[in-house]
């Protein structure tokens, strides 16, 4: 534990009594400190600190540890500490006095003590016994006139002379600078060296330190930069905190070995054989010391608890280690004494931590630890219990094939499906193991594997699914073509997920094309799948027909879930390719339809509500967008279909980076990219990453590099293939190179994104925005002419989509072109028009940035107090959003804009910030009801404030209010 990270606070008391040793009155004037933790929690490596620090210090240190092997030689812990004393300057004069020569000669054995600290003795040896521990306490008075640190560590093993002499020294602690520091376990210390400490404590003599466990922060410091945050967080987890059993895990996973509790087998007892693989020799011969006295039958319950984790009753463990009641009863109270052993809740027994568990799970011997389970399944069996709980125990039984074991592992699969995907995979994977390869089993064991497949895509293992598929898909062949076309249109999925839709529509066709044709419910799972790959590689007009045929197949056939999907992705197609009008009706549809199933309906489904909310977000309908982005969110994570989050994910950290809420909207496309490289497809990597660095961009100060190196990265995962993943990867990496100030590298990006200047392979759902940036970065390489043609080309395709946020992009664009011909006027016209669109569709945050722009030209023109209002709210929304970027960018204008400004006038001074807004609202005629569907308001809310302006400003209408504002130039547009 370098540095001894997490143990500050304790080493500032310790330092603060180290000063104070032999002044009494002060605070931390203590005689003993009593250090306790339990196993590996780092009680020695702090006496390690101490020691070393008393010694810088100037004190004698005597450091003696006490080891459960030599129990029976009495004084072995003083013994232990006193050779020290032979090495140490400061002590080796005081051992020259002829007084103490018989404590010495007693301590390092050269004649045996007297008694042995049982009280069993005779008078005369417990008197010498006394008298031994008052010439020590005097021995320790003499070298405390240069200061003593007596450090006695694992005390709980200490014999029972040692235990004795240390209760004598609590509570007659030698005079001077001298401080004992005992170090212990709680559960194995004896009871009266318990009481005399705790006494101690009560008296103020005795400072108890009990250790806790590290933080996630500390052990994240203690792991060291070679391994990631992330990563070192999950070893946190799986350590409890614990600095040994850290060290032990992460040793481990240097060298690549599985690790208990980091796997998402959340019903296992990570107690796989090899687990332990990657634990130091020394750290497991340590974690395991204590069990190599232990009596076979005790050694044996330990290998059983080790077996059977949360089954591991008393009962339970009698079955499967074949010992009576009463052994495993006086074995458990034996362990329980040792610490070995430890009760856990329902009367169960478990070892003292999740490694020990695993290191003795290890060296258990195969056909014992089988036996084991085996037994305990039989018995779980006989009692009733479901094949959810058998089911462990049964997978670690099996060392061939079983057929009546296999039910229980498929029954189980099958429950564990949704809530624990990867649990089902990993169950029918050992069926499958164990399965005769026979021809009259091909039926059910394809259905094994399409199932663990699907188990294994939804649990974010999609390499490891497809390959799965790809081997059934041709081994299925002609003979069984059912098998097979369900095959495919799941392979395709994990395709393209994976990236590789060309692959998976060029798989789809060859299955469709096949006579006989597939089902009515494979024919709509076909074409989706060619729909969406379709979409994915910029080619959606080829598969209009085959998504308008879903529709029409689902409908005939009663498929309400698969026509809901159908029409979801009918309408982001539409959407995407810019036919707004088209995408609209076909959201409605699919809403009404979505709306009107359950959760469980929809759960075969989820990624309608991908495609759903993805076109209502292309729509610019964030409400219901959101809505059915929190709805796919909760079914995903229910049912365990990872690979469905991060495009869900991504959806909302675009809704809440447009309504401004910048937080929100990076914590999402942080959780999508975590999701996402776990996964393992490098487009859906570079997509996510493309929505992370748009948010970065916004949500960093300015001047934050952040946000261009994720475009980075974004790109050089998408490369530069022809997709909309790509094409977005290229184009955030634009918006980024020309906010850092490169305007010709911005340029080559977003033509690199759309295949030419005009943006021909571009989406023409997103156009706009990309043309808005492109006239931008011309102007600044003082390009008019370019400048000139990409915001003609925004206005055109703004026009044909009809969407407020597009037109508005367009009016951006020709407004910063006005503004470079000197057009001030025209400019603010064209900016003011821009933030109104903005309004309508609610996109906040870019309704904040072209107030930005404006309001420094609506100052040049001479309307000081309304450019001072919108510099206000645009300031308001992007600090109450968390959009950085544009809070500087208002700081950056702030003088412009300021200056000679009048002040509010004082009858508005006084309102708040929202009754501004109200107010301003008021003056651009809207309704209450408008105002309360426009700032997300109850109505009743609105007529309150509407109160308190009318009080405030000293007004007695809505007409003399909105006359004010107009007055003083808050009215209409600001």
């Amino acid at each position: 534990m370098a540095g001894l990270v997490g143990r500050s606070a304790e080493l500032e008391r310790l330092d603060a009594v180290l000063a104070g040793l032999g002044r009494s009155g002060l605070p931390e004037a203590v005689d003993v400190v009593d250090v306790v933790g339990e196993p590996g929690i780092g009680k020695s490596r702090l006496l390690d600190e101490v020691c070393a620090r008393a010694r810088r210090a100037g004190f004698t240190v005597l450091r003696g540890r006490a080891s459960e092997y030599e129990q029976q030689v009495p004084f072995h812990l003083f013994t232990d500490a006193f050779a020290d004393a032979d090495a140490d300057p400061g002590a080796q004069g005081a051992f020259a006095d002829p007084a103490f020569a018989e404590v010495h000669s007693v301590l390092h054995g050269i004649r045996q003590a007297p008694g042995d600290g049982s009280g069993n003795g005779s008078v005369e040896s417990a008197a010498a016994r006394f008298g031994l521990h008052r010439a020590i306490a005097a021995f320790a008075t003499q070298l405390g006139e240069r200061g003593l640190v007596l450090v006695l560590d694992d005390v709980h093993w200490a014999d029972p002379a040692s235990r004795e002499l240390v209760d004598h020294l609590i509570r007659h602690p030698a005079r001077g600078r001298v401080l004992l520091v005992v170090a212990r376990r709680a559960r194995q210390t004896p009871t009266s060296l318990t009481a005399a400490l705790t006494r101690g404590a009560d008296s103020g003599t005795v400072l108890h330190l009990a250790l806790e466990p590290l933080s996630e922060q500390e052990s994240v410091l203690v792991l060291g930069p070679d391994i990631t945050e992330d990563q070192a967080k999950r070893l946190h987890t799986a350590s409890e905190g614990n600095p040994l059993y850290l060290l032990a895990l992460g040793h481990a996973h240097r060298t690549g070995a599985p690790l208990p509790g980091l796997t998402p087998d959340i019903h296992a007892d990570a107690t796989d054989a090899g687990y332990a693989a990657g634990v130091p020799g020394g750290l497991a011969a340590l974690l395991l010391d204590e069990l190599g006295t232990l009596t076979e039958s005790q050694r044996r319950l330990v290998e059983a608890v080790a077996a059977l984790g949360d089954h591991a009753s008393s009962a339970l463990l009698a079955e499967a280690s074949e010992l009576s009641v009463r052994d495993v009863e006086q074995a458990t109270t034996a362990l329980v004494a040792r610490d070995v052993l430890r009760a856990g809740p329902g009367g169960r027994w478990m070892l003292r931590h999740p490694l020990v568990r695993a290191l003795v799970y290890e060296r258990t011997a195969p056909g014992r630890r089988a036996e084991f389970h085996r037994r305990t399944a039989r018995e779980l069996a006989r009692r009733g219990a479901p094949a959810t709980e058998r089911a462990r125990h049964v997978a670690r039984s099996l060392t061939g094939w079983d057929a009546q074991a296999a039910e229980v592992l498929i029954e189980a699969a099958a429950r564990f499906a949704s809530t624990a995907p990867a649990i089902a995979a990993q169950l029918l994977d050992v069926v499958l193991t164990h399965m005769p390869d026979a021809p009259g089993q091909f039926t059910q064991r394809g259905e094994l594997i399409l199932a663990r497949a699907r188990a294994l895509g939804v649990s974010g293992n999609l390499r490891e699914s497809r390959d799965l598929l790809h081997s059934l898909i041709e081994t299925a062949g002609k003979d069984h073509p059912e098998l097979r076309t369900r095959a495919v249109a799941q392979c395709a999925v994990m395709e393209r997920h994976l990236g590789h839709s060309p692959e998976a529509t060029a798989l789809l066709r060859r299955e469709l094309s096949r006579d006989p044709g597939p089902s009515p419910a494979q024919a709509v799972s076909l074409r989706l799948a060619l729909g969406m790959s379709a979409l994915l590689t910029a080619s959606y007009p080829q598969a209009r027909a085959d998504v308008a045929q879903a529709v029409a197949v689902a409908r005939a056939d009663g498929d309400p879930t698969g026509e809901a999907a159908a029409l979801a992705l009918a309408a982001l197609g539409e959407a995407y390719e810019g036919e707004t009008q088209a995408a609209a009706g076909f959201a409605d549809s699919a809403a009404s339809l979505a709306d009107a199933l359950t959760d469980p309906g929809l759960a075969g489904l989820c990624e309608a509500l991908v495609w759903l909310a993805w076109a209502e977000t292309l729509l610019e309908r964030y409400a219901d967008a959101e809505r059915h982005i929190t709805r796919g969110l909760g079914i995903a994570r229910r049912t365990g279909q990872l690979h469905v989050l991060p495009h869900l994910l991504t959806s909302r950290a675009f809704v809440h980076l447009t309504t401004c809420r910048l937080p929100s909207a990076l914590e999402a496309a942080e959780e999508a990219e975590s999701i996402t490289r776990a996964a393992g497809s490098d487009d859906l990597l570079g997509f996510t990453l493309a929505i992370k660095t748009l948010v970065l961009l916004l949500a960093r100060p300015l001047g934050d590099g952040s946000a261009l190196a994720t475009g980075e990265e974004a790109t050089a995962a998408a490369g530069r293939s022809r997709g909309w993943w790509s094409s977005l990867a290229w184009c955030m990496l634009g918006h980024a190179t020309f906010v850092s100030g490169d305007p010709h590298r911005a340029q080559e990006a977003i033509t690199t994104a759309g295949g030419g200047p005009e943006l021909p392979l571009l989406q023409p759902s997103i156009r706009p925005g990309q043309l808005d940036t492109l006239a931008a970065a011309a102007l600044t390489a003082g390009d008019v002419e370019a400048a000139g043609r990409w915001a003609a080309q925004a206005t055109r395709e703004a026009d044909r989509l009809g969407l407020d946020g597009q037109r508005a992009a367009a009016l951006r664009a020709r407004a910063t072109l006005a503004e470079h011909h000197g057009e001030t006027g025209k400019a603010v016209q064209l900016l003011d028009a821009a933030a109104q669109e903005y309004v309508r569709c609610g996109q906040t945050l870019w309704e904040a940035y072209s107030l930005l722009r404006a309001a420094p030209l609506v100052q040049r023109t001479g309307q000081g107090a309304r450019a001072a209002a919108m510099w206000h709210r645009a300031h308001r929304i992007a600090v109450g959003g968390g959009a950085r970027l544009l809070v500087d960018l208002a700081e950056l204008i702030r003088p412009q804009v300021m200056a000679e400004t009048p002040a509010l006038p004082a009858q508005l001074a006084e309102l708040t910030a929202r009754e501004l807004e109200v107010a301003e609202l008021v003056a651009q005629g809207l309704s209450n009801q408008d105002i309360a569907a426009r700032l997300h308001l109850s109505r009743r809310t609105v007529e309150t404030h509407l109160s308190s302006i009318y009080r405030k400003a000293s007004v007695p209408s809505r007409a003399a209010l909105a006359g004010l504002m107009t007055r003083v130039g808050l009215g209409a547009g600001s």
